[in-house]
């Protein structure tokens, strides 16, 4: 009985808690959204005018969902009254039409409307709830972190050209929401896959894409892990050069002391820019099994971060079954203060990764080495090709000959040949030149090149003046006394008049 009893007044008391909770959330008011782009600003207006009925008639078709009836009262107000005061309101409400109709042809139209009205009204208020709406198309056709994420970048695109072409609307801090949930979704795809990376122990790439997010989305919701993923890869990189075979042991401690600067300050960053994060304890114990200091964060780190782990919801049960039928993306856990990354992200690629460790080798391995001495210069030789890190002797010079008509040119022999050599330097007592051992380029055929005395060319002989000084040579002073010139015989020259006649030309006297 005492059971029966019990059970009855636990039921009552249910009854009653239910019953004052529907009471409540009955007599409880829905908020208002602090931003709604689909109110009428023109709906408490009232007028008679037959474009003010056309667009009031549009309106109400389009709350029925008749979206081509409004679509079509729209065109013709704008067509029938081009000086209406309704005109933006109007053109705007057609891209409206297309935007709650739905579906990718019709969202398409209406991205291309709404892109016509900044194009006609780029200084009216209503071009920021335009390029608003471009932006909230991309946002609803984004998908999964792991799944293809162009209407993620371009939603990420028109929110940040929103903020920067209209920073003085009412739509900006909407819209910086929107951006933030949006690089939330880029931060989780960039996380998943450098995590799979690290899972895999490919330090680098994993390096490369965790580096990206820390640099590009300072507000994501696991900025923590990222940073503590950097240093886990550094420490791994240090724990493979301390165990690599045949690596000096000198050089083995550089690096390794080099790649856990690097993971502990990436361990340092998560306890000085996060100190209220979940896990900053576990980059406290990093630190702490290395023996580095652990670092304080200052009071205004420690707000930033509280407000910022404040402002998040937390991911509940519902949440993650929702995740799994719906098709975007789940964005509770995005940060609703500070300022999003309105800039081009950063990226850090894995051949920049790779670069910087070879130069970290480099520097291990010089360290210990002292500096090698300056080479001494010394210029080339003679005959020997010109070298980039060296001086060469003067080159070959052309000169012109010193008789003639000044047409051509003279080859210079190189300076040390046979004609610029010295008497007696270099040449054997027979007065042959001796050959240049360092030379490239050797002379073909004897050395002695003396001719012998019996086939020298005889010498010319010496020109005598036969006409005595002060005498005057015989010019001849007539025209007869000059030499003529003989006459040319042409006895034997062919000539017609002194053919024999034959024939009937014999009795020709003629």
């Amino acid at each position: 009985m005492n059971r029966l009893s019990l059970k009855i007044v636990a039921v009552a008391l249910a009854v009653l808690f239910l019953g004052g909770v529907s009471a409540d959330a009955r007599t409880k008011k829905k908020p208002k959204k602090a931003y709604d782009l689909n109110a009428n600003p023109l709906a408490g207006l009232q007028s008679k005018q037959p474009d003010k009925q056309l667009y009031d008639k549009a309106m109400v078709a389009m709350k029925k969902s008749r979206y081509d009836v409004a679509r079509l009262d729209l065109q013709t107000l704008l067509n029938t009254y081009p000086e209406s005061e309704y005109r933006m309101r109007a053109k705007l409400s057609v891209g409206d039409t297309w935007f709650k109709e739905g579906g990718s042809a019709a969202l398409t139209q209406a991205e291309a409307e709404y892109e016509d009205f900044i194009t006609f009204f780029p200084n009216a208020p209503e071009a920021a709830e335009a390029k608003m709406k471009v932006a909230d198309i991309y946002y609803q056709q984004m998908e999964k972190p792991d799944r293809d994420f162009i209407n993620v970048q371009l939603a990420e695109k028109e929110y940040r050209e929103m903020i920067n072409m209209f920073p003085d609307s009412s739509l900006v801090p909407r819209a910086k929401q929107k951006l933030r949930d949006v690089q939330e979704v880029l931060a989780e795809r960039e996380f998943q896959i450098g995590s799979y990376y690290e899972s895999h122990e490919n330090d680098v790439a994993a390096i490369a894409r965790l580096q990206t997010v820390a640099d590009s989305y300072p507000l994501y919701s696991k900025s923590d892990q990222v940073l503590i993923g950097i240093g886990d890869a550094y420490a791994d990189q240090a724990h493979s050069i301390s165990i690599a075979p045949r690596l000096p042991s000198a050089i083995k401690e550089r690096l390794r002391a080099m790649y856990e600067d690097k993971a502990a300050a990436a361990y340092d960053k998560v306890i000085t820019r996060y100190p209220m994060a979940p896990h900053v304890e576990d980059a406290r114990d990093r630190l702490v099994a290395m023996n580095r200091p652990v670092p304080e964060p200052t009071q205004a780190a420690i707000a930033e971060s509280d407000a910022e782990e404040r402002s998040r919801q937390p991911l509940h049960f519902t949440d993650k079954t929702l995740d799994i039928i719906k098709r975007g993306p789940t964005v509770v856990e995005a940060v609703h203060v500070g300022e999003p990354t309105l800039e081009d992200p950063k990226r850090t690629l894995a051949p920049q990764v790779s670069k910087e460790d070879r130069t970290m080798f480099q520097e291990a391995v010089n360290a210990g080495k002292p500096p090698a001495p300056a080479a001494a210069v010394t210029p080339t030789g003679p005959n020997e090709p010109p070298r980039s890190d060296q001086p060469s002797t003067a080159p070959l010079q052309m000169q012109a000959p010193a008789e003639g008509t000044g047409v051509g040119v003279e080859v210079v022999s190189a300076p040390n040949s046979e004609a610029q050599a010295p008497a007696g330097a270099g040449q054997t007592p027979g007065g042959a030149a001796q050959a240049d051992s360092n030379a490239l380029v050797k002379p073909v055929g004897p050395v002695n090149t003396a001719l012998p005395a019996a086939e020298r060319p005889a010498e010319a002989p010496l020109q005598v003046n036969d006409i005595k000084p002060g005498a005057n040579p015989a010019q001849p002073t007539t025209a007869e006394e000059k030499q003529k010139k003989p006459k040319t015989d042409l006895s034997e020259e062919s000539s017609s008049k002194k053919k024999k006649k034959k024939g009937l030309g014999k009795l020709n006297p003629f």
